[in-house]
């Protein structure tokens, strides 16, 4: 059976939401190689509506050459949790009709390897308040935004004990903290 891996750039303030906001930070390349590590403990990937029109045209077309995550993302099922969306373009891609933490807990158990999300924040909380969330790749960027919504934790989320599992810094201030998420 399959985790749920959840990847995420965050501000210390906790907005993951429009993560544009990254782009004043040079990309260190260990976060590359740990990106990469995450994506290569999954073999499937799980995205919310929103992140999957975001990251379909940005993606698709995309080459190893140009990013060696492009296999991954490119390759991989993908699975898109929408109650809008009819159609996908990107190849390999299937909509779950609106979210069903059941048909969630089925793709874990239809997975041996691990299933890799990025982004897509109504999705991740409405999990994480269903205990489907079994791992979070936090890198958290110096910089606070002061939004009051684009929260990867909401408001109404409940409380949840985290165990650090490890975590590292770079160059660039940005901090990896990867946690299992305990029920």
């Amino acid at each position: 059976m399959g985790k749920i891996v959840v990847h995420e750039f965050v501000s210390l303030d906790g907005v993951n939401e429009d993560p544009s906001w990254t782009f004043d930070f040079d990309f260190d390349p260990k976060m590359g190689v740990a990106i990469g590590q995450v994506m290569g403990s999954c073999e499937a990937i799980l995205l919310g509506r929103k992140t999957y029109t975001m990251f379909e045209p940005a993606w698709s077309k995309r080459t190893a050459e140009e990013d060696p995550g492009a296999p991954f993302m490119n390759g991989a099922p993908k699975y898109v949790v929408s109650s809008t969306l009819k159609d996908t373009t990107w190849n390999n891609s299937t909509i779950i009709d609106g979210y069903d933490a059941k048909a969630i807990r089925s793709l874990k158990d239809k997975h041996a390897k691990n299933l890799y999300v990025s982004g897509s924040g109504t999705l991740v909380r409405a999990m994480l308040a269903d205990g489907l969330v079994d791992e979070l790749q936090l890198f958290v960027f110096p910089i606070v935004i002061g939004k009051e919504s684009g929260h990867l934790f909401g408001e109404n989320g409940q409380g949840r004990k985290l165990e650090l599992a490890s975590n590292e810094t770079y160059t660039n201030g940005v901090v990896h903290l990867a946690y299992r998420v305990n029920e």
